[in-house]
């Protein structure tokens, strides 16, 4: 636990001073004030974290890739075998998320935390920390001691990245039936009903639907998780994917990093690593709200606003990857667009 107890003591404030420095650059910049919405205020709280001139270089996005026993209780569409033929299809290029980092110029770093067979490509980062969830309709998913394990991949992994010269991270997963654990963890941290929290997942039937609520009820009831104590969330109705993403969070916040959060179970990692370190928060920018239910309450919970509504639910990172190039043109906006003074342009601009 040393590696996550040195993450969590660097976790800081916002540089303030740059936030000042970057709003009042912002209002010198040729255009009405405001006028540019939510790109000026990401460009401030990017240079909240990076500093006054923030420039996004390296982009990366971080997929973890790991497996649930639940899905052995009928809630999933696909078969747990696709977990790894999808990591394989990662690493190949062809998957959606593959897609849209080539667009955006982001690398894409695939790990197995938790995947039920065995990966053998060195091409994925092995972090495994055992081969999949334990069926958590039955008991806990995981021994407290993988539940921290977990974090500690991820934010090694950060580690790793930022000594390559990472600049902005993206969170990104696979796993079939993930989305079961993650509406787990919110209905655990925030009591609401089952209609409120769980959606259709990959797009569901009706029956499978019923299914998963059912296996999400009997969680919550055999394990009781404590939603004072997000680690015991985690242990009990969690994922080791979704482990691996708070200790991404975590690791990034500590290294000043700014992090994009992608959809739901992203937002779930994000959940745990706000319950560990609130400060956290300050480092995630959340990329967009997706089709799952769950996902608008998880970033309200959180206080972030999304950038974009698009009814995506694929995860992978591919909202992150989108919201990365918004951030890297909001951060363009603040060090490359013209002062009035600069440009010789009259301030009294009608708006």
């Amino acid at each position: 636990m040393y590696r996550l107890k040195r993450a969590l003591e660097a976790i800081g404030d916002l540089d303030k001073e740059a936030m000042r420095l970057a709003r009042e650059r912002q209002d010198q910049l040729t255009k009405p004030r405001g006028s540019l919405g939510a790109l000026e205020e990401i460009s401030i709280k990017i240079a909240g974290i990076m500093g006054p001139s923030p420039k996004i270089a390296d982009k990366v996005i971080v997929v973890m890739a790991g497996d649930h026993g639940v899905v052995e209780g009928g809630v999933s569409a696909y078969p747990q075998e696709v977990t790894a033929q999808m990591v394989y299809n990662f690493i190949g290029g062809g998957a959606g998320i593959n897609v849209l980092a080539r667009h955006v110029g982001a690398r894409v770093v695939v790990v197995d935390i938790g995947v039920a067979s065995s990966i053998n490509n060195p091409q994925v980062i092995s972090q495994k920390i055992r081969a999949g969830t334990a069926n958590i309709a039955q008991g806990p998913a995981m021994l407290k001691g993988e539940a921290i394990a977990s974090i500690e991949a991820g934010i090694r992994i950060v580690q790793d990245e930022v000594e390559k010269g990472v600049s902005i991270l993206g969170t990104g997963d696979m796993g079939i039936g993930n989305t079961t654990p993650s509406s787990a963890i919110l209905a655990a941290f925030t009591g609401l009903p089952m209609e409120k929290v769980v959606g259709r997942g990959t797009g569901i039937d009706d029956h499978r639907l019923g299914l998963k609520i059912k296996a999400i009820e009997e969680a919550l009831e055999v394990n009781q998780p404590d939603s004072e104590d997000p680690l015991d969330v985690l242990t009990k109705v969690g994922g080791l994917e979704i482990g691996g993403l708070a200790g991404c969070i975590l690791g990034a916040a500590a290294l000043k990093i700014p992090v994009v959060i992608d959809g739901f179970i992203s937002g779930a990692a994000a959940l745990i690593a706000s319950r560990i370190a609130p400060k956290s928060v300050g480092y995630m920018i959340a990329s967009h709200v997706s089709a799952e239910p769950g996902h608008k309450i998880m970033l309200d919970v959180l206080g972030l606003k999304p950038m974009l509504y698009m009814d995506m639910r694929l995860g992978e990172g591919t909202g992150a990857a989108l919201g990365i190039s918004i951030v890297e043109a909001a951060c363009k906006i603040l060090s490359e667009m013209a002062t009035f003074g600069e440009a010789g342009v009259s301030e009294s601009i009608d708006d």
